[in-house]
């Protein structure tokens, strides 16, 4: 009688717990794509052909202020959390539940198509179906190792396999599963579009051959045209000029015309492609009758790249699976109208992207709807488990939970305004910047600090803060406070800002003064005669080489660098000897004289040289006293070669105790 009254019981809290939440839950879908600029689709300017993004768009609500990290990884992290990315214990998500995990626990059927690119696996973190890569970026037609379905290892096919496509494949099919548990389902696609390789389908390429031929600068007008006329702003928007760094369109050669218009050609190919497979999602939930009651939120993690990194076989079409095209930083320019700058940086090219939400049964908007309200990817999963009916959890088993940073908007979504909502942060690297109410604090690559009042100046043209000392003083405060007591990042993170002002640069964006090599490298001769006088100087022992203008001796199995603050760093490749696969973490403990901007490279394939490759920025203080590093390399693959940048000014630094570590804590390999 015990044992049949403890049944009894059991079945009664299990019928009372699913009963707490409602039958007529919706459904929710939400979809990332990568590197996609402000004004990329039709509804937000562009000229490509994005209807059914613009069907959700005319028929729900759009966001203009929508904003995210500035990065792949970290808006993940973000959109997954509602933390900030360091806040969350960065890409092992040691400090945070994710959406899926909490939707889960609420009766959920959770599935998961796309790009991961964070440690472990989807199916880890509340996923009960996953397919996608596991890394950042991956040919289009080939794909990479990292595939995995239901986290087992998938191969892709060596034919009629295309990335974007075979995501919504499978997204299709979990749906399919899903809909037999007679459960509501949650349902996440990240595409890995259109960020870099840009490999298009043939198809799609043609259809837009010819589009671009009339460069950037008109295409940036056009779209300004099209923003002001669709109310995204107002006719009164001045937008902002072109970058210095980037020529005319009309005083381009003419083969550079070319080459540049190919690589627009290929962008907007790979663009119409998401909007295409998400059509055929949208066919199938209407088709199941779930269109009216799904919430369906589309982001983007980050504003277009302007790393033009290395482009392999400009002279192939680039639909050709070897054809590996890079980003060009003119045409990043363009495609984040009205803004400035790019990824990576926290100025609202970097940081705003489109935000839509369709939600014919919840949304109370007007249809076709734009709101100027500031949200951040911190806030969706509050968002979600507010929709779901989720309990937001105070504990969970194996992770040491810090607070969600993020704000549930669904009031919003009813209509209503948020008052008083919390600073959001920005921070990637030595990039940074805070938004409070109508005010944006911004560092490029920590210098000076800059300030735009967002309500006057959206587009951050008219720098006040030297007529408000004040602001400046205590945002740059606030700013501290959180990164050091709200995110926990690195002290190297936290340092203060530099107090000269100098030309925002980056030796990455496109250097139009090369000359386009004729088998599918971009040249220059500058740049070709710098690496033969690096290689044949360099300096090496034990594994490990000086770059150009450095030079070190080992002192006590310490290293002690001198550096011109021209490639001022150290440089291990190859790497022949490490057996353990990644994620990996190099650790090294630094005193350095030689500034504050640092960075570096590596790769897991022995046929790429440095820099192409794998690139992360970080942050140093250069005050002469000892301060440890910590770098994830997110990666499951073999390391094959690596290099480490300590700075980018004249000076001296010493570094000892470097060690590169796999996932487990187990050292793989030091230096010297």
């Amino acid at each position: 009688m015990k044992l049949i009254r403890s049944l009894v019981i059991l079945l009664a809290c299990f019928l009372a717990a699913n009963s707490a939440f409602s039958k007529d839950r919706p459904n929710i879908l939400v979809i990332m794509v990568d590197d996609l600029g402000f004004s990329d689709i039709g509804c937000y300017g562009s000229e490509i052909e994005t209807p059914n993004l613009d069907a959700l768009a005319a028929n729900g609500l759009r966001f203009n202020q929508f904003y995210n990290t500035a990065k792949c990884h970290s808006s993940r992290i973000s959109l997954l959390t509602g933390r900030y990315a360091y806040q969350a214990g960065n890409v092992d998500l040691s400090k945070a539940f994710t959406s899926a995990e909490v939707l889960a626990t609420a009766g959920y059927f959770t599935a998961m198509s796309g790009k991961w690119h964070l440690k472990k696996e989807p199916t880890d973190f509340g996923f009960q179906r996953y397919f996608g890569h596991l890394s950042g970026a991956c040919n289009y037609y080939k794909g990479d190792n990292t595939f995995r379905l239901n986290g087992e290892k998938w191969v892709v096919p060596k034919t009629g396999f295309y990335t974007t496509v075979a995501k919504v494949d499978h997204a299709l099919g979990f749906l399919r599963e899903a809909r037999e548990t007679k459960k509501p389902w949650y349902l996440y696609i990240a595409f890995n579009a259109p960020h870099a390789p840009l490999q298009p389908l043939k198809e799609d390429y043609e259809k837009y051959e010819g589009k671009y031929d009339a460069g950037w600068d008109v295409m940036r007008a056009k779209r300004v045209a099209k923003m002001k006329q669709l109310g995204l702003f107002p006719k009164s928007l001045k937008p902002s000029p072109r970058p210095y760094h980037i020529p005319a369109w009309k005083d381009l050669p003419k083969e550079r015309q070319n080459w540049e218009a190919r690589r627009m050609t290929a962008l907007a190919g790979m663009i119409d492609r998401v909007d295409r497979e998400l059509g055929r999602v949208i066919k199938d939930l209407k088709k199941a009758g779930e269109f009216e009651n799904t919430l369906i939120l589309f982001v983007s993690d980050n504003g277009a790249c302007p790393y033009d990194r290395s482009s392999q076989g400009m002279d192939l079409p680039p639909y050709h699976p070897d054809a590996r095209w890079g980003d060009s930083t003119g045409w990043a320019s363009a495609r984040n109208t009205p803004f400035r700058f790019f990824k990576q940086n926290q100025f609202e090219g970097g940081v705003c992207t489109p935000g839509i939400v369709h939600w014919p049964a919840g949304l109370k908007w007007k249809k076709g709807s734009i709101t100027d309200q500031p949200v951040h990817l911190i806030d969706v999963l509050p968002t979600l488990a507010e929709v779901g009916e989720a309990s937001l959890p105070k504990s969970w088993s194996g992770r040491e939970l810090e607070p969600i940073s993020g704000i549930s908007f669904l009031s919003h979504l009813k209509g209503e305004q948020i008052e008083n909502r919390p600073p959001i942060h920005f921070l990637f690297g030595s990039d940074r910047g805070l938004r409070d109410g109508d005010w944006k604090l911004v560092s490029f690559h920590s210098e000076p600090w800059e300030l735009y009042d967002i309500a006057k100046d959206r587009t951050e043209l008219n720098d006040v803060a030297a007529e408000h000392p004040e602001i400046v003083a205590r945002m740059s405060k606030q700013w501290h406070d959180m990164t050091a007591n709200v995110l926990h990042a690195p002290n190297r993170s936290n340092v203060s800002v530099t107090t000269k002002r100098i030309q925002h640069a980056h030796i990455e964006w496109t250097a139009f003064d090369q000359e386009l090599g004729p088998v599918g490298k971009a040249r220059s001769k500058t740049r070709k005669n710098q690496n033969a006088t690096a290689k044949k100087g360099a300096q090496r022992s034990k594994g490990i080489r000086a770059r150009k203008d450095t030079s070190f001796k080992i002192v006590n199995g310490a290293l002690h660098l001198k550096c011109t603050g021209t490639d001022s760093g150290l440089a291990m490749d190859p790497i022949n000897d490490v057996k353990a696969a990644g994620p990996y973490v190099l650790s090294f403990q630094l005193k350095t004289s030689a500034g504050k901007n640092a960075e570096i490279y590596f790769t897991t394939n022995p046929n790429v040289q440095l820099p192409k490759g794998n690139h992360q920025l970080y942050a140093v203080n250069p005050n002469d006293e000892w301060q440890d590093i910590e770098l994830n390399l997110a990666t499951v693959e073999i390391i094959r070669a690596l290099r480490v940048d300590i700075g980018d000014t004249p000076g001296a630094a010493v570094i000892k105790e470097l060690v590169l570590k796999d996932a487990k804590g187990n050292v793989v390999k030091s230096w010297p």
